[in-house]
């Protein structure tokens, strides 16, 4: 492949704001479906990690240009100074919701945490963590976590969302953190500790 044709390509990913998917990078350079995907291997080539100070990463179902994990040190104390507004408790427990249960609603996000999902969800909307796909049978608008929701978890799709069940606690379990929580609790009220423990 022409090196001039690379620098095209490289430079069309870099001032994609989201990952780009091939079909759309084959249109824009007027090329065929093949050539693209041999450019981007031949990319992915001269940006393997190490070689330079970005890769190309595939997220979303599309390719986005990122740091090279070996610069990511720096790049923490470089972006340290610069704070970007973190997420609320509601916003991440609204985050997670939509994640794991798309398409979801409002209303759903607000039976499931018990309480007005409206301000969370707009933020999210705000901010481009999720959108809309569509409405429900009732009429109300369902929201999906969005690509740069999965580019800023370095997910390359939804399925790689790590498995909640992973966390469940067995019956045993969660007796066991039971009594440990209510030790703790007596330990910090001075109350008596039961003989032999």
């Amino acid at each position: 492949m022409s090196d001039e044709r690379l620098n095209v390509l490289e430079a069309l990913l870099f001032l994609a704001p989201e990952p780009v998917a091939p079909a759309e990078l084959a249109a824009a350079m007027k090329c065929g479906g093949e050539e693209i995907v041999e450019l981007l291997a031949e990319l992915a080539e001269r940006l393997s990690p190490g070689e330079r100070g970005i890769v190309l990463r595939e997220l979303g179902g599309g390719f986005t240009l990122a740091s090279d994990p070996s610069s990511e040190r720096a790049a923490r104390r470089l972006l340290s100074s610069t704070r970007v507004a973190t997420l609320t408790p509601a916003q991440i427990e609204t985050l997670a919701i939509v994640a794991y249960l798309r398409p979801i609603s409002r209303p759903e996000i607000a039976r499931i945490r018990g309480v007005n999902a409206d301000s969370a969800a707009s933020s999210l909307l705000e901010r481009g963590l999720i959108e809309e796909v569509g409405r429900s049978q009732f009429g109300a608008v369902l929201y999906a976590p969005t690509t740069l929701f999965q580019k800023l978890f370095g997910l390359g799709s939804l399925d790689e969302l790590p498995d909640p069940s992973q966390w469940d606690p067995s019956p045993e379990e969660q007796a066991q953190l039971r009594e440990r929580l209510l030790r703790a609790g007596e330990a910090r009220s001075g109350a008596p500790q039961p003989l032999g423990e």
